[in-house]
């Protein structure tokens, strides 16, 4: 039995087929999916047994929680890049360090942010644009759930590290209990205890300290994946490289949910109140397509840094023309899909304020279209990471929101009203794909593939 396991579980060194690609980056691909699911399970039990201003009000706190919980999404997608690296130069005793280091560092910075966020929820949401009801809700829900902050922290990180650590299923093993955990304090703490708000926010934060705590026991413990957290010794020079390599997925992430806060302040401005909870729904499926781009590039991208590393250039190659294939192939898949899911998925959510289901199916039809260029916008920028060019990656980022996506926000609704926020998803991630593209075909010399 043992045998049979190891034969069929898939090594960074190995040279990667279509169906080798696709088994090496489920399990990544589907812990993200569940890890967006714990936002979308709240959004579904606030939304139908809370009520409307409720869900407003998580979904106009949440962009600001997200900035600060992807900074775990720095660490990870960085410190992997690293530690697959190091691995790919048979430097175990490095990696181990330099994982160990990460995974302190991180958690000290989380409880750090924890105490401030507390502390500064209100002032913080109010800048938002919330008042009276919306603004005591969001601030009750802020408060619960950055209490769970240095887990999420962590969640975020072990997703990638368990990749790294060729143990991608048992992540996917931890990402399910945690999603389920949510689904489960949610029916009970709102339904059960009629908590509401307040008890969707203590689902959320507990679901998050269960996916944390875990992956820190097995990893102190002995085990047969690439990693173990051993003494950290302190390495300034790899740690600030970590930090540079994911800068730009943080900056990806963290810009998207402050582009988020600006989408909701022009929405408050042009739809009010109805217009938070539409953009609540088109980002809840959002996140769900997205999380495929996502975890499919986390899930790859150490074996890009393996074979980066140990100069196989034929295996970069190689990866790279399978990629684009699987990413062109999902991003028409996910359009077809968008506009299929658009009239059901608004209808499950608005079950208390059918008056807005046209208005959400109308703005699905239109940011359905951008999902045909999502793929490679994520792709391109994590693909750097992956070469540990932290710089081309962070450009790509920083022009796919604070320059694409930001300036669209702001100028296309002085056009076209309502619709003109919607049509700003779509012309960012189609110049975000084509600035991926002008790049791999400028530097495709320089790394060999």
């Amino acid at each position: 039995m043992k045998k049979r396991n190891m034969r069929s579980r898939i090594h960074l060194s190995e040279h990667f087929t279509y169906g080798r690609i696709l088994r090496f980056t489920l399990p990544s691909i589907v812990m993200n999916i569940f890890a967006s699911l714990y936002i979308i399970v709240d959004g579904y039990f606030v939304a139908n047994f809370a009520g409307k201003t409720e869900f407003a009000a998580v979904n106009l706190i949440l962009p600001m929680l997200n900035i600060l919980g992807t900074i775990g999404y720095m660490f990870g997608v960085g410190g992997s890049a690293l530690i697959a690296k190091k691995l790919g130069e048979k430097d175990r005793e490095q990696a181990n360090r330099l994982f160990s280091l990460i995974v302190l560092v991180s958690s000290c910075l989380g409880v750090f942010m924890m105490i401030s966020g507390f502390i500064f929820m209100r002032p913080i949401t109010a800048m938002l644009g919330a008042d009276g009801k919306l603004l005591e809700d969001s601030v009750l829900y802020g408060r619960i759930f950055i209490l769970a902050l240095p887990a999420w922290i962590l969640v975020y990180e072990f997703q990638l590290f368990f990749v790294t650590a060729e143990k991608p299923g048992l992540g996917l093993i931890v990402t399910l209990c945690a999603g389920l955990s949510n689904i489960a304090f949610d029916a009970i703490f709102i339904i059960g205890f009629g908590w509401g708000l307040a008890g969707a926010a203590a689902a959320s934060a507990l679901s998050q300290i269960v996916g944390g705590v875990f992956p820190l026991v097995y990893f102190i413990r002995k085990n047969n994946s690439l990693l173990k957290l051993v003494k950290p010794v302190w390495d300034g020079r790899s740690l600030i490289k970590c930090m540079a390599n994911g800068s730009s997925e943080f900056m990806a992430e963290a810009a998207a949910s402050f582009v988020g806060i600006f989408y909701n302040i022009q929405l408050l401005k042009y739809a009010g109140e109805d217009g938070v909870v539409i953009y609540g729904l088109l980002m809840y499926v959002s996140l769900i397509l997205s999380a495929v781009f996502v975890g499919y590039s986390n899930g790859i991208g150490p074996a890009f840094s393996y074979h980066y590393g140990a100069q196989h250039h034929g295996e970069l190659k190689n990866l790279l023309k399978w990629s684009l294939v699987l990413i062109g192939i999902t991003s028409v898949s996910m359009f077809v899909l968008s506009e299929v899911i658009a009239h059901p998925f608004s209808a499950l959510f608005l079950q208390g304020s059918v008056t807005l289901l046209p208005d959400a199916v109308h703005a699905f039809r239109i940011i359905s279209v951008a999902y045909l260029f999502t793929g490679m916008a994520i792709f391109g920028s994590a693909f750097f990471t992956s070469l540990n060019n932290g710089l081309v990656s962070a450009l790509i980022s920083f022009l796919r929101t604070f320059v694409f996506e930001l300036g669209a926000v702001l100028l296309l609704p002085t056009l076209f009203g309502v619709d003109g926020i919607w049509y700003s998803v779509v012309s960012a991630e189609l110049m975000s794909a084509a600035v991926g593209f002008i790049f791999m075909a400028a530097l495709r010399k320089k790394y060999g593939y």
